[in-house]
């Protein structure tokens, strides 16, 4: 940390720097790893561990226990965590795992070389942060003949590794963790009991066969999940209770996995699905990668749903039942679809550390390629039915079409002409349209290349925008940039409290598109403070977002069956993360390499799309207000930004300027 001198000023120096060790970066940013407002995800880091001991085949049963204490421990009847010493780090690999980040046994999957083919676990920093964050923490494994028991208070082991011989008859083998969770680390000590619930049911519908039984010790309840028929009887049951119509059609159910000869994917990567339309109730949705539960979705159910859009639009198309004028999408297929979805993914790459979004970009083609040739031939094998689907499906588009003719979308007939650089879009659906600001002429050319011209727009920016946060409002137009932006838009600059008519809103979407650099960074704040000063109301409303392009290209050579392949890299910590991810799936340091981007004008329009503005693949952040002082965010923006607040800013960079981590 930054010292004082006797004048009060942050002395810099080198004894300022401090290197966080072992698991204090875990107790010292405990949100960068986990969701810290329930200590829920610290125990579904033992489950996980758990159930992929029955992925890969070794366990039939997980039994979870709320104790009396506030304490949760999991035991599991698989093989047991090893617990010699480990070849390189010489301590017992249960310690390891337990106090280590990035070690564990899931990183090696290639060639089957690994423990685990297929595991949601990637960083290696799962049971560790429960360790971290738990007051205390108690292994005992089941191994080889003996009983192995550790502990920790602390995140620090205490005592050492305490091993005995097996009762006589004992041969069970397995791993029991019970954990303390620190309730300073969190909002609130209670696990809430629904997700927990939904979470070890989950486990059991996904793996037929395993039992899950959770016990709570001061109510004396027990409950036990054990499917035979997992997928259809668990959705036949939610959509149950939440009152939905009876199946449209009969539910399409399926599961398909690669071969060894693939030439694109790894031999076992698939998917199991489950999908159901009814017309009225409430809508399940639910997604699996490795029987992690992904709330926010990704990019195999993007791939799902790209599937069975395909399939029904060409049965539509084959059958003439397309009335004019009408066009699909594919949200019309899937309005009043239920699905449960578990895809298996050899490389899972997630959106944070708590897994609930996948990012994986050939999860979509995986889970697309798979599950739209069996539908294809469902429906034209069950005409009839296919014929139903379809009706609904056509009065989704129309009921859609009709709602989005309320709100008429400005032409430039109207007072103010267009720009002359806007290349708009084509649909009228408000609601889907989006309009990128983009850095750049030659970088605006690939998106328009790169873009789908049904509901994307583009207006390319020349050069820096003004900073706008002392400009006079009568004087804003007098800069053309801004001047196209607001036209573009269709909505003038105003105040907090101003009337606004929003139906003038041509994009229910404003992304700024800067290159993934330093004067990339410097658009994007010119441009927030334009909104947050002239268009507040844009940016409480949640209309204005942030692209979010590559900075690294990594091209890795063929391995094995896996062909040349490109890996796109947000910064420098995804690019060290990526580069160790592939040393130990096996490939020779050295043997990949890296392009860096310059700018958006160097990637051409295919990259464009798929890294940064194809919906399913992109990465777009929305902005946000969230709760905050106006009046202190206000003065902060006239520190940061006024023309007279040089020596304000030099005395702030001065005490703060070494917490960034600036690419210059």
């Amino acid at each position: 940390m930054a010292t004082r001198s006797a004048s009060g000023a942050a002395h810099y120096s080198e004894s300022s720097i401090r290197v966080l060790k072992g698991l204090e970066p875990v107790r010292s940013r405990p949100g960068m790893y986990t969701r810290t407002d329930n200590p829920l995800h610290i125990v579904q880091e033992v489950i996980d561990n758990a159930a992929d001991e029955a992925l890969a085949g070794f366990c039939r049963n997980i039994d979870v226990t709320l104790h009396a204490d506030g304490s949760v421990s999991v035991d599991d009847d698989g093989r047991g965590i090893p617990v010699g010493p480990h070849p390189e780090e010489k301590a017992p690999v249960v310690e390891i795992v337990f106090t280590r980040l990035h070690a564990g046994g899931k990183f090696e999957k290639a060639g089957g070389a690994g423990a685990y083919s297929f595991s949601g676990g990637l960083h290696g920093v799962g049971v560790s942060v429960t360790n971290a964050l738990s007051r205390r923490l108690e292994v005992t494994v089941w191994r080889e003949g003996g009983i192995h028991q550790m502990a920790f208070e602390g995140g620090e082991l205490r005592g050492g590794l305490k091993s005995q011989p097996a009762a006589r008859g004992e041969r069970r083998s397995g791993t029991r963790v019970r954990c303390w969770p620190d309730a300073k680390y969190f909002d609130s000590p209670n696990i809430p009991a629904g997700e927990l619930l939904q979470l070890l049911r989950s486990k059991a519908v996904l793996l037929a066969g395993l039992s899950v039984t959770l016990t709570e010790e001061k109510s004396g309840r027990v409950q036990t999940w054990h499917y035979e028929n997992g997928l259809r009887s668990y959705l036949d049951e939610a959509l149950t209770a939440g009152g939905a119509s009876a199946p449209l059609i009969p539910p399409f159910e399926g599961e398909q996995s690669v071969a060894a000869d693939h030439d694109t994917f790894a031999e076992g990567e698939g998917a199991q699905w489950l999908v159901v339309w009814t017309e009225e109730g409430t809508l399940i949705r639910e997604s699996y990668v490795n029987l992690i539960p992904t709330k926010a979705g990704g990019t195999h159910e993007s791939g799902l749903r790209d599937g069975l859009f395909t399939a029904v639009k060409g049965f539509i198309e084959l059958h003439g039942l397309m009335p004019k004028g009408v066009k699909l999408l594919p949200e019309d297929v899937f309005a009043r679809a239920s699905f449960v979805l578990s895809a298996k993914v050899l490389d899972p790459q997630f959106q944070g550390q708590i897994k609930e979004r996948l990012n994986s970009r050939d999860a979509l083609r995986l889970v697309s390629s798979l599950s739209r040739p069996p539908f294809e031939l469902w429906l034209n094998e069950n005409v009839e039915q296919g014929r139903k689907l379809a009706d609904l499906v056509i009065r989704q588009a129309q009921a859609r079409s009709r709602a989005t003719q309320k709100v008429e979308k400005r032409k430039s007939s109207g007072v103010a002409v267009l720009p002359g650089k806007l290349t708009d879009c084509e649909s009228t659906d408000i609601g889907r349209n989006e309009i990128f600001l983009v850095e750049g002429d030659s970088a605006g050319g690939s998106a328009k290349m790169g873009r789908d011209k049904d509901f994307q727009a583009i207006l390319p920016l020349r050069g820096k925008v003004l900073n706008a946060w002392e400009t006079d409002r009568d004087r804003l137009f007098a800069n053309n940039e801004i001047h196209d932006i607001s036209v573009a838009v269709g909505i003038d600059p105003h105040g907090v409290d101003d009337p606004i008519d929003f139906s003038a809103l041509r994009y229910g979407r404003v992304c700024i598109l800067s290159d993934a650099d330093v004067d990339g960074a410097h658009i994007q704040v010119l441009l927030l403070t334009l909104f947050y000063r002239h268009f507040p109301q844009l940016v409480e409303r949640g209309h204005v977002w942030i692209a979010r392009p590559p900075l690294y290209r990594i091209d890795v050579p063929a391995q094995g069956k896996r062909h040349l392949r490109k890996v796109y890299c947000l910064d420098d910590g995804e690019l060290r993360h990526v580069e160790d991810k592939l040393r130990k799936d096996g490939i020779r340091d050295g043997s990949w390499s890296i392009s860096r981007f310059k700018g958006l004008g160097e990637m051409n329009a295919e990259q464009l799309w798929e890294t940064t503005m194809n919906p399913d693949t992109r990465r777009l952040l929305r902005v946000s207000l969230g709760s905050f002082d106006r009046a202190a965010t206000t003065e902060r923006f006239t520190m940061l930004m006024g023309k007279g607040e040089a020596q304000a800013r030099r005395s702030w960079l001065e005490t703060h300027g070494h917490e960034v981590e600036a690419d210059i």
